[in-house]
């Protein structure tokens, strides 16, 4: 009879097992969500980076330096992208948050504080991610550039019509961004399958053809080319760069889908399609010298070159997904860490937290993307404003990444500096190679991250300041309660006092100058903390805590509402909820649990208007300026707005930087 028992419960355990989706069915749906937002932006470089190489000036078209040129991109893939990014870099997850703000913070918590490798590292931090928005203008402009300039190898004279056809494209692309990561990638990851796998398709039947050009594949011929021709490489490696687009996107979406679907689309499916798709385009080159015209589109036929800018324009589209998302999420964590003012983010997704939409982010974005299409108006010419940003940016990330194995990984010493002496033996000559595109057009990239680091820094030092002057107004609770309990208040004031508070050991200045100034309390007495948690919802009825504070008074109580990080706020709601509650309970109720009523209750809230000192402060004069205009922008709680009509008093709270 067990033996039966146990029979039927295997049976249906396998039934039901049949029904729930296996944890590598789900990793590989979620490779497939990272194939179209992640590596959109990698997986477009084919369309123009061997162009971009051999129309240098003294890059000239030869058989040795078409599979030198060839090989150092491949390598630079795995050495770089494989082995740095996708197998080491995607480890230093700060709490699952990726990027090079996160990097920066992961550092800071092992490296002892204060000191010049923490300080060094937050600067890093801050440059980095600057970098990286600067990177994130160009990359959707040269990528659709780059798709649609193919209609002119297939409808000749469709050149005046590229820009605004480009531009009508991108709006499209910033028009959808609301929807969120996850629908984005549901619509677009069947998409980038079908283009990687068109990148072999293109490329296999040309290898074939001129199988020489799998010389390429021995590392020695990069070496070779690298080493042996230092002149020539030296201005190649300006456009080799370009096939390492995406990079630190790839890092910075580890929020979205997480390390493993990151690395498995990486290893089985976009290195393989872009390797043998530099493959043919190599073979090509070396059979027909014309067709550097535009090698990519060449390697299909001429029937099929139009649908082929098709599906290249949406590829492009996706390639420009990847920045965007991974803008998003250097916003959230520098929000998050203080180097940038409060914005809206809304979250996209009730499974996943990393799935945002900045609304000024997006619009910022857009923007700087429409000029500079019009501005520079071809790929061609765009390709001099990339690379050097991304080079420094990779130079920032290894010495943090070198700082994080030693302190934080606790590696031997050693370890260290030989992953530091690697790394810069071939980064620096990378960043070298770019430094001379400056002049013509690496000057843009450059600018923008100086301009954001500006602003990240004031933001960051200032606002310390602001919050030295208010916990310097706001007395310690503790120190209130002793205070009252020496000098207690004329009268208390019948009725309920509520006081929306964002720090849990101060007292809320309202309640200091009620004390002060009208020498009364409220005969309750609310202090009201909202948080949000990593859930995306919490029940109503779970939302409320009451936190018992130790006071000589009666009738003060601090209460904590707690949110997921997709639920509706309206704090006044859940606690006329909670206090139903309570009233209703067939228990008695116990002495420390509030029993008043939110009805009539009265709602002190705080507002701090920043004001630009008219002396010299401390910090410079740009810094005090930009911190006094982005608080102007800065969003308030939401909730706040939900505030009872007719019930709440503002009270406002000048401080002077």
């Amino acid at each position: 009879m067990e033996k039966t028992r146990g029979t039927a419960r295997a049976v249906a355990g396998r039934k039901n097992a049949s029904h729930v989706p296996s944890a590598s069915a789900a990793s590989a749906a979620a490779a497939f969500g990272a194939v179209g937002v992640v590596y959109g932006d990698i997986g477009t470089s084919p369309l123009y980076v061997m162009r971009a190489v051999f129309t240098l000036d003294g890059v000239s078209l030869t058989e040795y330096n078409l599979i030198g040129v060839t090989s150092a991109i491949i390598w630079f893939l795995v050495a770089l992208v494989t082995l740095k990014y996708v197998g080491v870099v995607l480890r230093a997850d700060n709490r699952r948050e990726g990027g090079i703000l996160a990097l920066s913070a992961l550092v800071r918590r092992f490296v002892k504080s204060p000191s010049r490798l923490s300080a060094g590292a937050a600067v890093a931090g801050i440059v980095g991610a600057s970098l990286f928005f600067g990177d994130s203008v160009i990359t959707p402009a040269i990528s659709v550039l780059s798709a649609v300039e193919g209609l002119d190898v297939a409808v000749p004279g469709i050149a005046t019509y590229i820009v605004p056809i480009a531009l009508v494209i991108l709006t499209g692309l910033f028009a959808i961004q609301y929807r969120g990561t996850h629908q984005v990638a549901s619509y677009f990851s069947p998409i980038m399958a079908l283009w990687f796998a068109l990148l072999a398709v293109l490329g296999a039947p040309h290898i074939v053809a001129n199988p020489r050009i799998l010389l390429a594949l021995n590392p020695w011929r990069a070496a070779e080319f690298l080493v042996g021709h230092p002149t020539v490489a030296f201005i190649a490696m300006g456009a080799i760069v370009l096939s390492l687009t995406g990079a630190e996107a790839l890092y910075a979406d580890l929020s979205h889908f997480g390390r493993r679907p990151i690395q498995d689309a990486w290893l089985y499916l976009v290195l393989p399609s872009l390797v043998v798709n530099y493959l043919g385009q190599g073979a090509l080159l070396l059979g027909d010298n014309a067709a550097l015209e535009n090698p990519f589109f060449l390697l299909a036929p001429t029937w099929a070159t139009i649908p082929l800018v098709v599906i290249a324009t949406l590829a492009t589209l996706i390639a420009s997904q990847a920045v965007i998302t991974g803008a998003f999420a250097l916003v959230n964590q520098a929000i998050h860490l203080n180097y940038l003012p409060h914005l809206r983010v809304v979250y996209t997704s009730e499974k996943e937290r990393g799935h945002i939409y900045i609304p000024a982010v997006n619009l910022l974005l857009y923007i700087a993307v429409a000029v500079i299409v019009v501005t520079f108006r071809s790929s061609e010419s765009l390709s001099e404003a990339y690379g050097l940003a991304v080079t420094t940016e990779f130079l920032f990330t290894s010495a943090m990444l070198v700082m994080l194995i030693r302190y934080g990984w606790k590696k031997p010493r050693w370890v260290a500096a030989l992953a530091g002496l690697v790394l810069a033996s071939i980064e620096i000559p990378l960043w070298t190679a770019n430094i001379v595109k400056f002049f013509s057009g690496g000057w843009l990239p450059v600018s923008i991250a100086i301009v954001l680091s500006t602003i990240m820094l004031s933001w960051k030092t200032t606002s310390q300041a602001v919050y030295r002057q208010r916990t310097e107004q706001e007395l310690p609770l503790a120190e209130y309660f002793d205070e009252v309990a020496k000098k207690p208040v004329h009268w208390r004031i019948p009725g309920t006092a509520i006081y929306p508070h964002s720090l849990f050991t101060s007292t809320p200045r309202p309640l200091l100058i009620n004390t002060k100034f009208n020498d009364a309390i409220h005969e309750r007495v609310v202090i009201l903390a909202v948080k949000t948690v990593a859930l995306a919802h919490v029940p109503p009825e779970q939302r409320v805590k009451n936190s018992p504070i130790a006071c000589p008074l009666p009738g003060f109580f601090h209460l904590t509402v707690t949110y997921g990080f997709m639920d509706s706020r309206d704090p006044i709601a859940d606690l006329e909820l909670y206090t139903k509650r309570l009233r209703e309970a067939p228990e008695p109720t116990p002495a420390n649990v509030p029993d008043f009523s939110v009805e009539d209750a009265m709602v002190f809230a705080h507002h701090l208007q920043i004001e630009q000192a008219p002396h010299h402060g401390k910090f410079p004069n740009i810094f005090r300026w930009l911190f006094v205009q982005l608080s102007r922008f800065s969003a308030s709680p939401r909730w706040l707005r939900k505030m009872p009509v007719g019930r709440t008093v503002e009270y406002t709270t000048r401080i002077y930087v």
